[in-house]
């Protein structure tokens, strides 16, 4: 890596940096009088990483729309440059729209000094185009090496410097924080496992935990402890705006001896150094340690050996100063038995053991994974400023003991690579797992703990728990599979919510809490805004089902047979089923009074949509800054407030142009549709429902009498694309594993070379048990909202979704299948074959009971990245199914 101050010298002439876009551009901007360039006819440049940080108080409270910051790490291909991101562009990082990987075009930046600090300053980026943001980055491909690449820096007089190290540019941070969320260690700042050298001890001079509570207070400087690490907190976040702690990191540990256990607390800048050297089973010498009173309101791990004391008025303290402490870790070959330091005690239960296990009780686990759901992250309410952020997954594991998989939620532990890496046919170890169990079901399921460790395949190695006889028995059962019979029975990624909704809607009347909140149709555009990438959100409304389609899936087999379809009559005043790329790929919002019920897209002319559908038409997307904005203003040219943050311009007139043929052609529809009598769509419905397409799979439509006349009375209706591809759960392939492991976790922070995977796709991987989804129109219960939202019902024993539902059979009309959340088998084969399943348009039939009836649907949104979002319907309840308590 070059030196942070290195200066660009002359090189060969394909490299030298006079033919570096960055270069270039950053030279036009400090020869400029003014200190903001427009640049014009830019070529890309690459995303390299992003890095995130929290601001100082001052500036959240004159500009900032959240409490954090964020470097952008760019490259030309020739060399690499860390610049700020304005603030107004924050918006584009929390939708994983700016990202790591891909081509940007910067067509307006800036140069701001930290009036603070002389002689430093950085640039700023304000203003940035997209190219086609699904690609990946051209010019990342063509670079082998990126550390070889040298850093831009500006040096002349002294009086400008721009840092390039691994610390924040703006603000006096020192470090910087994970991108997704605040609890896993981050950075060059943070110190990894170190191998442990020999120490001299004099066991003669030491104290005993139990004797420390008798001299707590009576001296500055305690006598060393010898102690062993039982358990491991994850890290917790203490930082705020007004924080002026330098690193305000905090850990707690549990440390026990021969005279039993007592908490240890990691503080601040020991925390990079040490925490990820201290393991459990580690065995410390302490001196220059703090005593203090016990924090009480804070959650301790269970113990699982009741004859060990535990110590909870006091705990240690170790601080990077006032006095520093001073740690030593005792190899594992020189810690000896006379000294009586215990072994870490665990509580291994077996699947079979879980159904009978208290709710809130606390317990070890180890099975054979067979599905991992995505990484989604869930907002921490309890903390407004700053946002914080909880990572999490679902996870199914085996331990052979049961025909019912441990049902894991595990959230991110401060171990980034173990949680990134659980993947299927690997062996799983979580500990300190606390046990969920709801009143009104049977389901448990195990969450994580503050102290929850994970481990698995290539982590087991000098674990203490290798020798529990549970761990042991477990191994002794792996032995006994087939690795090719497993294999099949393997699930990554998809939708997964757990556990199932209950089977009563509660609410309170006093107050109108319920465990799923329930809010208005109005708001949930709001809503779904508010979204960050991968955040997930349960929300309840109340309303009316008006309208359903069953829609093939996947997309190529609906387009495959859009051919053979007819459309419906035009006197019907019904639309035929459109196909997946019909209703676009992002969120399309309708605020027209007049708005109909298919996608614009249904209208265009077939040159016009085949178009579209393949991509010929690039969409470039413009992002401005307030302060361009405000210069723009300036120079004549008015924008709105609500143009600030994101604008899409079309790359020429010939698409306005389509664009107002599709909203004439829609409001024709419209139009058309309101003329239709209530009479003639009942007359024409059992037409349109029995219709069947080539290969015998059914068209499905059904709409209630008043939803032609309702729909042009709307100030709202949302609508969201078809079902995505990472929205279904797929067969897991060891040999693609690091590809689907990438699809499902987080997208990173920064790029590297194992990020490209040639000629992937998600769609090359077998989809488990999904042929087609209904999309269900909800109507508000004051009928000026609507949304679309998307019903995949459970098809098959091999969905992950199918544990925890009721297997109870039902009579699959379409209430049924929304209240269960699966479609019950008619016939099962005497020879173990796959069930008969009704067919979608025999379900679809049955949709005429839910004219007029009042529903509550608890909605699933997750922010898939970009402009897309997941809508899934988890549940519909009718009014019988409600209570007021």
């Amino acid at each position: 890596m070059m030196t942070e101050d290195k200066l660009l010298s002359d090189q060969s002439p394909a490299g030298c940096p006079q033919n570096s876009l960055i270069y270039s551009a950053f030279q036009q901007l400090f020869t400029a009088r003014a200190l903001r360039l427009k640049i014009d006819n830019v070529g890309f440049i690459a995303v390299v990483a992003l890095q995130r940080y929290l601001a100082e108080q001052e500036t959240v409270k004159e500009k900032y729309v959240d409490s954090y910051c964020y470097d952008v790490t760019v490259t030309d291909g020739i060399v690499q440059a860390k610049c700020r991101l304005a603030s107004d562009l924050n918006l584009l990082v929390h939708k994983n729209i700016l990202r790591s990987g891909i081509d940007i075009q910067i067509t307006q930046c800036s140069f701001v000094y930290n009036e603070r600090r002389l002689g430093h300053g950085s640039v700023c980026i304000e203003k940035i185009e997209f190219g086609n943001i699904c690609e990946d980055s051209r010019i990342l491909r063509s670079v082998k090496d990126m550390d070889a690449l040298p850093i831009w820096s500006k040096e002349g007089d002294g009086s400008v410097i721009v840092l390039q190290n691994d610390q924040p540019l703006q603000t006096s941070r020192k470090y910087y924080l994970s991108l997704w969320n605040n609890e896993d260690p981050h950075g060059r700042l943070w110190i990894p496992h170190i191998p442990p050298t020999d120490v001299v001890l004099d066991v003669s001079k030491m104290i005993l935990l139990c004797d420390l509570e008798s001299v707590f207070g009576s001296s500055h400087r305690y006598r060393p402890l010898l102690v062993r690490i039982i358990h491991k907190s994850r890290l917790r976040f203490y930082g705020k705006v007004e924080t002026k702690i330098e690193i305000p990191f905090q850990a707690y540990f549990e440390v026990a001896d021969q005279s039993g256990s007592m908490s240890m607390v990691l503080w601040n800048a020991l925390c990079p150094e040490w925490y990820q050297r201290l393991n459990v089973g580690t065995v410390l010498y302490l001196q220059n340690y703090t005593l203090k009173q016990s924090y009480q309101n804070r959650s301790r791990p269970f113990l699982a050996d009741p004859q060990m004391r535990n110590f909870t008025s006091i705990e240690i303290g170790l601080n990077p100063r006032n006095p520093t402490a001073a740690i030593d870790v005792i190899p594992p070959k020189s810690v000896k038995p006379q000294w009586g330091l215990p072994d870490v005690p665990y509580h291994f239960i077996s699947r079979s053991e879980l159904d009978s296990c208290p709710n809130n009780s606390t317990c070890d686990v180890i099975g054979l994974v067979t599905f991992v759901g995505r990484c989604e992250r869930i907002r921490n309410k309890g903390n407004a400023v700053p946002e914080k952020y909880w990572t999490y997954r679902w996870v199914h594991a085996i331990d052979g003991t049961s025909d019912r998989p441990f049902v894991l939620e595990i959230f991110a532990s401060s171990q980034p690579e173990i949680f990134s890496g659980i993947y299927p046919m690997t062996y799983l170890v979580c500990t300190q797992m606390r046990v969920c169990r709801q009143a009104s079901s049977t389901e448990v399921y195990l969450t994580s703990s503050s102290e929850t460790q994970l481990f698995t395949t290539g982590f087991h190695k000098g674990q203490p728990y290798v020798y529990s006889p549970t761990v042991k028995a477990f191994i002794q059962w792996t032995k006994t599979l087939k690795d090719s019979t497993m294999l099949k029975k393997m699930v990554i990624g998809g939708h997964y919510c757990f556990p199932p909704a209950p089977p009563v809607f509660t609410q309170d009347i006093t107050d109108g809490t319920a465990e799923v909140p329930v809010v208005p149709a109005s708001k949930l555009q709001e809503e779904v805004k508010s979204l960050h990438y991968r955040e997930h959100k349960r929300l309840a409304i109340q309303g009316q089902i008006t309208a359903v389609r069953y829609v093939l899936w996947p997309e190529e087999e609906q387009a495959s047979l859009q051919l053979a379809e007819q459309v419906a009559p035009e006197s019907s005043g019904f639309t035929r089923p459109l196909p997946l790329a019909d209703h676009g790929t992002g969120m399309l919002a309708e605020t027209s009074a007049a708005s109909g019920t298919r996608s614009a897209d249904a209208i265009l002319s077939p040159s016009k949509r085949k178009r579209k559908q393949q991509g010929k038409r690039e969409l470039r997307r413009r992002y401005e800054t307030r302060a361009v904005v405000q210069q723009e203003r300036e120079s004549g040219q008015s924008r709105t407030e609500g143009e600030l943050n994101a604008e899409e311009r079309t790359d020429s007139e010939s698409e306005k142009e389509e664009e107002e043929e599709e909203a004439q052609g829609e409001d024709q529809v419209s139009a058309h549709g309101r003329q239709n009598t209530a009479g003639a769509l009942l007359n024409t419905s059992a037409k349109v429902q029995e219709k069947q397409l080539v290969g015998g799979y059914p068209s499905g439509l059904w709409e209630s009498s008043t939803w032609t006349l309702l729909r042009g009375d709307l100030l709202e209706h949302l609508r969201f694309g078809g079902l995505q591809p990472e929205s279904v759960p797929r067969k897991f392939s060891f040999e693609d594993r690091e590809y689907l492991l990438q699809q499902n976790n987080l997208h990173p922070a920064k790029w590297t070379l194992d990020d490209f995977h040639p000629n992937q796709s998600l769609n090359r991987y077998s989809p488990v048990a999904c042929k087609g989804y209904f999309r269900i129109t909800i109507l508000g219960i004051n009928q000026q909202t609507a949304i679309d939202a998307l019903f995949v019902p459970v098809l098959s024993s091999e969905d992950p979704r199918n544990v925890g539902l009721p297997q109870d059979p039902h009579d699959n009309t379409l209430i049924s299948c929304l209240s269960t959340g699966s479609v019950s088998p008619i016939s099962h084969p005497m020879d173990g074959g796959h069930p008969l399943l009704p067919n979608p348009g025999d379900i679809i039939r049955t949709a005429a009971e839910l004219e007029g009836m009042h529903v509550v649907g608890l909605i699933d949104f997750c922010h898939l990245g970009g402009q897309e979002v997941e809508v899934f319907i988890s549940k519909m309840y009718k009014m019988t199914d409600v209570a007021l308590v």
